[in-house]
């Protein structure tokens, strides 16, 4: 088993929906509103946005003081991020099936096993996010590509109601990226630091 989060999304090319890629902006609304509602709690800052609502203080803490990663903390965290990622699915035009706000077989988010803490190095979670730098900093130039790729992909469906495989492999790959950057630095359930490619 690898040692960073794993994401597999089922990635529609072909029968492609027209329409709902078409008012795709429009339609993300409500299920954006409910993962929104995640972040009501910790206010409006730049920071509770990127990190969605995740757990990350008590988990730092918890693996700081006592070397425990706390379960349900974890599912939470698996829980959010795998939402997360099915709405980022459904925006990135990756399949037409709308994101379901429980468990869905199109996108499944695996953990590494933390074993309740005792895998994860007690004070690494301290200066992960600032290691992480250069990840975000790659990812940044892979976001931008991603956004040229999904207008070029979203053109491309509506006049020929297929998705081109580089498109789908471009943006599966972004997203894979961020989710391993997610699992280091803020869900801290691993040590290993991710690759820098897609």
């Amino acid at each position: 088993m690898s040692n960073q989060i794993e994401t597999q999304i089922t990635v529609q090319l072909e029968n492609r929906d027209r329409i709902s890629v078409l008012l795709r902006i429009f339609l993300v609304v409500p299920i954006a509103i409910f993962l929104s509602a995640f972040t009501a709690w910790s206010g409006s800052s730049e920071a509770s946005a990127f990190l969605s609502g995740l757990l990350f203080l008590p988990v730092l803490l918890a693996l700081v003081f006592r070397g425990i990663y706390p379960s349900y903390a974890l599912d939470f965290n698996r829980s959010l991020l795998a939402l997360s990622t099915r709405v980022s699915a459904y925006i990135f035009l990756l399949n037409d099936k709308y994101p379901s706000i429980e468990e869905s077989e199109d996108v499944k988010i695996t953990f590494p096993d933390v074993e309740g803490g005792a895998k994860l190095n007690r004070y690494l979670p301290l200066v992960k996010w600032l290691l992480a730098i250069p990840l975000y900093l790659v990812g940044v130039v892979y976001v931008f590509y991603a956004l040229a790729v999904l207008i070029f992909t979203w053109f491309t469906i509506l006049f020929t109601g297929k998705m081109p495989a580089f498109s789908g492999e471009v943006l599966l790959g972004v997203t894979q990226y961020w989710n391993r950057i997610y699992g280091y630095a803020f869900l801290l359930v691993t040590d290993e630091y991710p690759r820098f490619s897609l």
